[in-house]
C-alpha cells in the first residue's frame, strides 16, 4: 500500500490502520492470516484479509498473492 516501512509506521502511528476493526497505533503490533486490515490512504480506503506471509522481504508483485482485496470482491 506504501513504497516504505517508514510510512506504513507513520499510518499506523496516526491511526489511519484496523486490525479486524479495532484501531492500531503500535506499528510493531503483528498481523496474522485471516486478520482484516483496513487502511485509510489520502484517496481510499483498502480493506484487505491476510492470506499467508512471505519468507522474505520483496517487491510489490511478490506479495501480489498474499492478500485478497475485499473491496473488490465485493464490487460489481
Amino acid at each position: 500500500m506504501v513504497k516504505a516501512r517508514t510510512s506504513a509506521a507513520a499510518l499506523v502511528s496516526k491511526g489511519h490502520v484496523r486490525v479486524n476493526g479495532a484501531r492500531e497505533t503500535s506499528p510493531g503490533h503483528g498481523v496474522k492470516t485471516g486478520d482484516v486490515l483496513t487502511i485509510a490512504l489520502d484517496r481510499s480506503v483498502r480493506v484487505l484479509k491476510v492470506t499467508g506471509f512471505a519468507a522474505r522481504r520483496g517487491d510489490a508483485a511478490s506479495v501480489s498473492g498474499l492478500y485478497d482485496d475485499l473491496e473488490e470482491s465485493g464490487r460489481s
